[in-house]
């Protein structure tokens, strides 16, 4: 996906813990209605954008135990 505008602050993932020795991936909403993610310990690194159904598919797949440990 190309990137789009960022409309809201960057968000800690909920499974990020505490301290800087933790990895830390953060979301913010696009607008078209997508995701921006990125490495709050690399920013330099860029931002990876998914589009809505992108998005929505990566949330079903953790949901039902496809992605994650």
């Amino acid at each position: 996906m190309t990137s789009q505008p960022v409309v809201s602050p960057f968000a800690k993932s909920s499974f990020s813990g505490g301290g800087s020795a933790n990895e830390c991936v953060e979301v913010a909403h696009t607008a078209d209605g997508g995701r921006a993610v990125r490495d709050s310990k690399n920013l330099a690194g860029g931002l990876q954008f998914y589009g809505p159904g992108h998005w929505a598919a990566f949330i079903d797949g953790v949901k039902a135990g496809t992605f994650g440990g």
